[in-house]
Formats: structure tokens, sequence, C-alpha cells
């Protein structure tokens, strides 16, 4: 691709405002054309940072749960006319400065969608992720490869770009509004066949950086579970599922046009 690309970072807030301006300061301007925050019902001063600051701001008026806070980001990204699509947590976890690494490879054409992985040649240990969540990490993502056909690093990153054609590809609504949505919506890309690929983020872990509990963690990991077995029957024709089916030849037919 070779054309300028409309970049739109969107953060999926909830309670943020300690490390909102942290991040915001570190965001790299000159190749982000739009920020996005969704702010699901904080009882904080998100929403009121995020204005001061100059933010598209969209606050919904309760907490409606993380996936539910994607969908309405990347609604309002692609009304926005983004090309591509920066989705990262605004807790000041992920380096806002790698924005450019991020979105490199579809900028260059490689890929529709890049993950940015803490455990790409790093040592999330050392940084500061818990013993448990580093284990059920590897463990998950070695499941999901396997039901996938993938060979990623990690597939539990709050640090990812989506090209826009990928985001139309799926229909987005019909998953789930909880924290299993960044699952189901890689299902949705794997069952489409979009080009995945990664690049390294090292990660910082802080008391005001959000984290999931052990106890969270555990039910965001028997739902991956759930999930891989309801992709693992779809694909077998077993018991068909419209959530992986929905607007894939919408993609078909885009990807070709272009062609």
């Amino acid at each position: 691709m070779t054309e300028k690309l409309k970049v739109v970072v969107v953060m999926p807030a909830y309670n943020a405002a300690k490390t909102l301006r942290m991040y915001f300061a570190e965001l790299p301007r000159e190749v982000v054309d739009l920020v996005i925050l969704v702010d699901d019902g904080s009882s904080d001063e998100t929403a009121k940072i995020a204005r001061e600051l100059g933010l598209e701001l969209f606050v919904h008026n309760r907490n409606y749960g993380y996936g539910a806070n994607q969908k309405t980001c990347y609604r309002e990204a692609l009304k926005a006319g983004a090309d591509i699509v920066v989705m990262v947590h605004p807790d000041y976890q992920y380096d806002p400065t790698l924005v450019p690494d991020i979105i490199a490879p579809i900028q260059r054409g490689e890929a529709d969608v890049v993950l940015g992985s803490r455990l790409l040649g790093g040592q999330p240990m050392k940084q500061g992720m818990p013993w448990w969540k580093y284990v059920s990490n590897r463990f998950l993502t070695a499941l999901e490869n396997r039901v996938f056909g993938l060979r990623l690093a990690e597939y539990h990153t709050g640090y990812r770009a989506y090209l826009r054609r990928a985001l139309e590809a799926v229909n987005l609504e019909m998953n789930s509004d909880n924290f299993i949505f960044d699952q189901e919506i890689m299902a949705q890309f794997v069952e489409v066949k979009l080009r995945v690929a990664e690049v390294p983020v090292p990660t910082r872990y802080f008391p005001a950086a959000s984290s999931a509990s052990f106890v969270q963690s555990s039910i965001y990991g028997l739902s991956i579970l759930g999930l891989l077995a309801r992709f693992l029957l779809h694909r077998a024709g077993l018991v068909r599922s419209r959530q992986f089916e929905s607007l894939r030849h919408r993609y078909v037919n885009a990807a070709g046009a272009r062609r």
C-alpha cells in the first residue's frame, strides 16, 4: 500500500483517570490522525480529562463491559473514516510510542491484523507479569494456535491494529460484551482467512495499570475453552454458528476488488 492511510487510535476506557494523561502525552501524533476514547461508565474523572485533552469522546451511561466498549470504539472509528484502527488500553501498561511499529505491517500491505505481543522475544515476568498469568497465557495460546492453525506468541494483548476491511468483514455485534470479545474477534478473523502478524511490545506493571484478578482470569480462561469448542464444532459442520460466518463474503469481495 502506498496511499496515506488514516490512522485512528481507539481507547476503551474504564476508570483510567490516573494514567490517561501519561499515555496521551507519549502518543506519536505525527502518525495518528484521530484519537477516540470511549468511557464505559467510569466513576472517576476519565471523561473530564479526555475532554481537556481534546479527545473524541463517547460516554456510556453505565458500565456495559469491555467488549461493548470495543464495539463502540470500532463503530465510531469506522464512521470517522479510519483506514487503520489501533486499539490500546489507556492504562499506560503498553508503550504508546510503539504505534508506528504496530501499524507498519498493515501499511506495508503484509497484514490485515497486527497483535502487540508481550511474549514475543521478551521477558514479561521480569517486567512484572504474575507467574500464574504467564503460565495460563502460554497454555491458552498453545491451544488457540492448535485450533486456529496459527503460530502466534500471544493472543491476550490489549494492543492491536486492524485494517478497516478486517473489521468490516466480521459481525462485531454478535460478540460478547465481556473480555472474551478479544478472542471471539480473532476466531472470526481466522474464519475469513485474514493475515495476522505480531510485533513485540514491552509492558509495564504497576498499581495504577489495570490487571484482572486470579478469579477474573480463571473465568476468562474457561470462556476461551468454550469458544474454542464452539469454533471446532462450527469448523466440523456439526453446529454451525452465524457468529463465525457473518459478513465473510464482504471481505472476500472487497479483497478481490482491491487486487
